[in-house]
């Protein structure tokens, strides 16, 4: 088990170039992974209609929009194990190749579909088929560029690398926005609903198939290669292997648990929690929120730089302690009125940054090479499923009940999973001995 965490200190793994490709190959698909997931819901207003019909209002096709939305987390967990073993037993570099054709195609195909005045019903089935694909195809993707990161970046960077990488959901994110806006300045509204929005799907298709160049030129992991060389293909059935780490397989959904909930409510939902209150309009909010995806960008990349510099447990113990009593303080303040909600939001998302910008490596270093991607991705992907994809949905129906005031508390609540994960993890002792090693270099290189 440890033989995997001594090549990722070896100081001769990789020459820069390599690695300026590696790291070029994970981010590049987080990206394109965050454009598609997220075009889609910007546009779903634009292509209801189209695709799946008017209703009352106009509203049944923006709902059955949004629940094909919802579809894509169901099939996660699925491409998880199936893409999961896949990078287990093939290779990083093929599972990575592999996901982000599918997605590319499936955005080619949204983009190409017929609309419901042309083949009826079968507009609203195929895209539903469509977002299923893709589901299964972003299951396998975060698992395989967590697995794909831990492994081949420079042990003096790791975490700068896994910043990085995960940097580019953020990206992808203000991607899209960016899109919607230029195609709202080029096409208007109508144009829009009239068939311009296929061309936000081209660009994902397009994004996809650059993002299939650069991963077919980078390198597979040598921790890998040894890997499979050792345990050839066989792999223990997945509840085995469960049971087996099962203190891995904890640390991972606490860890998720906390930067999904943190991510849909501070990053997502946060607009629509302040405009509840009256505190600010909705439009006004949301067009704020790229400024906070600007500042949770950097701060993940600090926040990487740092656990670098002065090692991940002192820098996670305090990143990961903030929130549970500043989250409910911020919130309670900006339903007061006492503090603004652009102070509230940005400090939020630096909150969020601090156990996102960490996430790759930390939960890459909780299981062996030959389970790494189907371990931590089918747990990641169940808990996104589960408490990330579903949190709109509660906010919404607790806001219905007069329960919007139980938010706070669930939202700190569920933000504390990181920081107990610190103390599971120490039950890992492949992670027991990342750590170890990487103090033990840091001593060194101190004069």
């Amino acid at each position: 088990m440890t033989d995997g965490i001594a090549a990722i200190s070896s100081p001769d793994l990789r020459q820069s170039g390599g690695r300026r490709r590696e790291l070029a190959a994970a981010t590049v698909g987080s990206v394109v992974e965050s454009f598609d997931w997220n075009i889609y819901a910007v546009l779903a207003t634009y292509f209801a209609a189209d695709l799946f019909g008017h209703g009352k209002s106009g509203l049944s096709g923006v709902l059955a929009a949004y629940a094909t939305f919802a579809v894509g987390f169901v099939a996660r967990p699925i491409g998880s194990y199936l893409i999961g073993r896949l990078s287990d037993t093939r290779g990083r570099r093929f599972a990575l190749s592999l996901g982000m054709t599918v997605i590319a195609a499936a955005s080619l195909g949204l983009a190409a579909l017929p609309g419901r005045a042309t083949i009826g019903v079968w507009a609203a089935v195929l895209a539903v088929v469509a977002r299923l694909v893709q589901g299964l195809a972003f299951g396998g993707e975060a698992p395989s560029v967590a697995a794909y990161v831990t492994e081949t970046a420079p042990p003096r960077h790791r975490f700068a690398f896994s910043a990085l990488s995960y940097g580019g959901v953020i990206i992808g994110s203000l991607l899209s926005f960016g899109v919607l806006t230029l195609l709202i300045h080029t096409l208007g509204k109508s144009g829009l609903e009239n068939g311009g929005w296929r061309w936000g799907f081209v660009v994902a298709a397009l994004l996809g198939l650059a993002a299939v160049w650069v991963r077919r030129t980078a390198p597979e992991s040598e921790e890998f290669h040894r890997a499979r060389a050792e345990h050839g293909d066989e792999r223990p059935p997945f509840l085995r292997m469960l049971r087996t780490h099962r203190w891995a397989a904890l640390t991972v959904f606490l860890n998720t648990l906390g930067g999904t909930v943190g991510y849909y409510f501070a990053l997502v939902y946060l607009p629509q929690y302040a405009a509840a209150y009256g505190v600010i309009g909705k439009e006004e909010a949301a067009s704020f929120m790229t400024v906070v995806l600007a500042v949770v960008l950097v701060t993940m990349l600090l926040t990487g730089a740092a656990a670098d510099r002065f090692g991940l447990l002192p820098v996670a113990r305090i990143g990961f302690a903030l929130p549970i009593p500043l989250v409910s303080v911020l919130l309670y303040g900006l339903r007061g009125g006492w503090l603004p909600f652009q102070l509230v939001a940005v400090v939020l998302g630096m909150l969020v940054a601090t156990v996102l910008g960490t996430l790759n490596v930390f939960t890459g270093l909780l299981f062996p090479t030959e389970v790494r991607a189907v371990g931590l991705g089918v747990v990641n992907a169940a808990t996104i499923a589960a408490f990330g994809g579903t949190f709109p949905l509660l906010a919404e129906w607790l806001g219905h009940h007069h329960g919007l005031g139980l938010i706070p508390g669930y939202v700190t609540l569920c933000t504390a999973g990181p920081l107990v994960g610190l103390f599971t993890a120490m039950r890992v002792p492949s992670f027991v001995t990342a750590i170890r090693e990487a103090g033990e270099r840091d001593r060194q290189r101190t004069p």
